[in-house]
């Protein structure tokens, strides 16, 4: 027993004295020189750390940079995405910036390359019916387009493109090596695309994308180099510059404490890189689907039949015919549904019904429509789907006198009632529906019911006591009594194309 204790104290005292060694001369070598900290930061073991990080020459360069020459809103907090303003229709330069180094994509040296610039939505909501709503807005603003390029203040674009399809992108090439710059023209709002409810709602934002292509094989620029895009909202003229304003003074009213959370308000806008645009970049080819509703323009529309609707306050004599397919049936379909709604103007709600058919709209209750859609649009939209009109200030029913045909007083009244004349025809009346209550008026509808070249009508005359002809005035219109009848003939202008209609 003795032994082995006598082993532990060798044992002990041996390691102790190595452990003794090894500090020797520690003091010594931190004292004798200056303290290094790359010395330390080359051991093996920050060496490792260090290896996984990238080196600054590693760090990828994007070929191409985007500047757009407006501010950014100061009232935007750190870490999130920039915010620029801009007024509708005013031209906002983007420069197009060579950023390549020394030998980067020499594929691409001393040729010319394509780049879209787009208009798109930025709530990912939106995105999802762009197209709809997109089909919404041209049918409120027939013949306008969403973005323009202002050729010439432009620098350095050529070849400039326009689809007629795709009214919210511009295409163009240039040379990466030439200063190059191309102005923009945003048309549309940013509330043009937010529901109508009670007024003074924030409007939506956009983004405005840059997508740039360089050849194929083919010749065709499809092969896809860089894209970046940035944050909108589009006022009114002067708008942009009223919140930019607005924005400013608010700022200068917070502490220094609640700024450092903000980022600074900067002269220009730098596109940040985005994945790029999923529309397929072919050759000016309408890549949009084929499902926009089918919009019939008043040069194609007829009015040859005459008919008792076509004088009703819908239509205040403009010549085109009410059809029935300007009412939702039962029987409609979700996508007869969405057109429906596109060509009455409710665009904005085509999401929240996109899985609503027919039978489905027409189910919902005023109280229903209301509360889905807000007061204003909410009776709209229930006033449409009940297809519910404005009651004119006058009714009249007229018929036309048959050439040869001579009616008494007594005959006259008894046509009225739904008598025949001579030859077995019964007498038809047609319904003249007025809002206006003048003269013109009573002549227009007259022209569009009977279908009489409106031009040809010089005046309209009034039968009177004793077979005598009265000018109808605007006066004799106001105080004419509702639901009167009238038999009419024409009488032939001598030494003129012309016509007198006589009403009796």
């Amino acid at each position: 027993m003795a032994w082995v204790l006598k082993m532990d104290e060798v044992i002990e005292s041996g390691l102790v004295h190595d452990f003794d060694a090894s500090l020797t001369g520690i003091g010594q070598e931190l004292g004798a020189g200056a303290y290094s900290m790359s010395d330390v930061l080359a051991l093996p073991i920050f060496k490792q750390e260090d290896s996984s990080l990238p080196l600054d020459d590693e760090t990828k360069n994007p070929p191409f940079q985007y500047v757009m020459c407006a501010a950014t809103s100061p009232a935007v907090k750190l870490h999130d995405e920039t915010l620029t303003y801009l007024n509708q229709g005013q031209s906002y330069e983007i420069r197009m910036l060579d950023n390549r180094k020394m030998g980067d994509m020499p594929e691409i040296t001393g040729k010319l390359v394509k780049s879209i610039i787009r208009v798109v939505f930025h709530d990912r909501r939106l995105q999802y019916t762009e197209h709809q709503q997109l089909e919404g807005w041209k049918w409120n603003r027939p013949g306008d387009r969403l973005l323009d390029l202002d050729i010439p203040m432009s620098v350095g674009i050529i070849d400039t493109r326009t689809n007629p399809s795709q009214l919210n992108a511009v295409e163009f090439l240039w040379d990466p090596a030439k200063r190059t710059s191309a102005f923009i023209q945003v048309h549309c709002i940013s509330t043009e695309f937010t529901p109508r409810k009670h007024g003074g709602e924030k409007g939506v934002p956009f983004r405005i994308q840059v997508d740039t292509f360089k050849q194929n094989e083919n010749g065709e620029y499809t092969d896809h180099l860089h894209s970046a895009s940035c944050q909108i909202k589009v006022f009114k003229p002067k708008g942009a510059d009223r919140k930019q304003k607005t924005d400013r003074e608010k700022m200068e009213k917070r502490t220094a404490h609640e700024k450092e959370k903000y980022q600074p308000s900067y002269d220009t806008t730098i596109l940040t890189e985005c994945s790029p645009w999923p529309d397929t970049p072919t050759a000016y080819v309408n890549n949009s689907p084929s499902t926009a509703p089918p919009f019939t323009s008043p040069q194609q529309s007829t009015c040859s039949v005459p008919d008792s609707n076509s004088s009703s306050p819908n239509h205040q004599g403009d010549g085109v015919l009410q059809t029935s397919s300007e009412q939702l049936q039962p029987s409609a379909t979700t996508q007869e549904t969405q057109q429906w709604l596109l060509k009455n103007r409710f665009s904005s709600y085509t999401r929240l019904f996109s899985n609503f058919s027919g039978a489905d709209l027409l189910k919902l209750t005023k109280e229903d429509l209301v509360q889905i859609c807000g007061a204003a649009d909410g009776i709209r939209l229930y006033n449409s789907l009940k297809s519910r009109s404005v009651r004119p200030r006058l009714t009249i029913y007229v018929c036309q006198e048959q050439p040869g045909s001579s009616l008494l007083q007594g005959q006259q009244q008894a046509a009225g009632s739904g008598a025949e004349n001579g030859s077995g025809t019964p007498y038809v009346y047609h319904a003249i529906y007025l809002e206006e209550m003048v003269a013109s008026e009573v002549a227009r509808k007259l022209a569009l019911v009977f279908n009489i070249p409106f031009h040809q009508i010089n005046q309209v005359y009034r039968q009177g006591p004793t077979g005598i002809h009265i000018l109808v005035s605007d006066q004799m219109v106001q105080n004419f009594q509702d639901e009167s009848c009238f038999l009419f003939s024409t009488v032939k202008v001598e030494n003129s194309g012309g016509i007198h209609i006589i009403l009796k």
